[in-house]
């Protein structure tokens, strides 16, 4: 017997609980928090009570099943599972405006010389962390709009609840907003006199010169954009480089 309460509890809207009883699955779904490599799952449940031999035949059972389904329905992922609706993609507008202008009143008092610090930082540490905050919360707002949009049946959401690959940040990059990039954990820095690229004029403190992205990875990132997350996609790839070696 195998009881999961959902994240709402045992009576949940979204049916993310699960019961298994007697060897019978009563109802939810069987994602990797059940069946993945985790302790008190469901493998791990019949290999202490019923021994290896019955948990190599759950393995074998498991497999035809899935094996069968793929056969006969099919799985795959096309452009169509990260196109949102007019209005899912008005409330990420909406959601993204609302931050930048956020973050132009904080540029604003701080150019004035009216930013408070907060404590234990300087008024340049201050402006750096509320606009990452601000810009923060548009990336997460508008990725909450795009969960919300999509489809049970949306294979992207599928691979990413069921724990098989996938996140739901990497579908709200595809659908909504790539969002900041950063280099070092801080905002793109100042590589030419008082500016990050040739492309902007100098001491522009707004988030698209400081490396935020505006577009999804389906509108497509703008040349500067681009450059900003070739640079953050650089430092990814050379730490894994560096991890691997050692």
């Amino acid at each position: 017997n195998l009881t999961r309460a959902g994240g709402e509890g045992f009576s949940p809207v979204n049916d993310d609980g699960l019961l298994v009883s007697g060897g019978k699955l009563m109802y939810g779904l069987l994602s990797k928090k059940s069946v993945g490599a985790t302790s008190s799952g469901i493998i791990h449940i019949i290999f202490n009570e019923k021994g290896p031999g019955v948990a190599m035949k759950f393995f074998n059972g498991a497999q035809t099943v899935v094996n069968y389904w793929l056969l006969h329905n099919g799985f795959s992922i096309g452009i169509g599972d990260t196109i949102p609706d007019r209005g899912t993609i008005k409330q990420i507008e909406d959601a993204v405006n609302k931050q930048k202008e956020d973050v132009a009143v904080i540029t604003q008092s701080a150019t004035a010389n009216e930013l408070e610090p907060l404590p234990g930082m300087n008024v340049r540490e201050t402006f750096e962390s509320k606009v990452s905050k601000a810009l923060n919360k548009a990336r997460d707002d508008a990725g909450t709009v795009t969960e919300k949009s999509l489809k049970d049946l949306n294979n992207a959401t599928q691979m990413a609840l069921s724990g098989s690959k996938g996140s739901t940040i990497n579908i709200s990059q595809m659908t909504a907003v790539v969002g900041q990039q950063s280099v070092e954990g801080k905002r793109i820095p100042f590589g030419f006199k008082y500016r990050t690229l040739p492309h902007f004029t100098k001491d522009d403190y707004s988030p698209e010169s400081r490396g935020f992205v505006e577009n999804s990875y389906l509108r497509g990132l703008t040349p500067t954009e681009f450059f900003f997350h070739a640079m953050a996609g650089r430092e990814g790839l050379i730490d894994t480089a560096v991890k691997t070696a050692e």
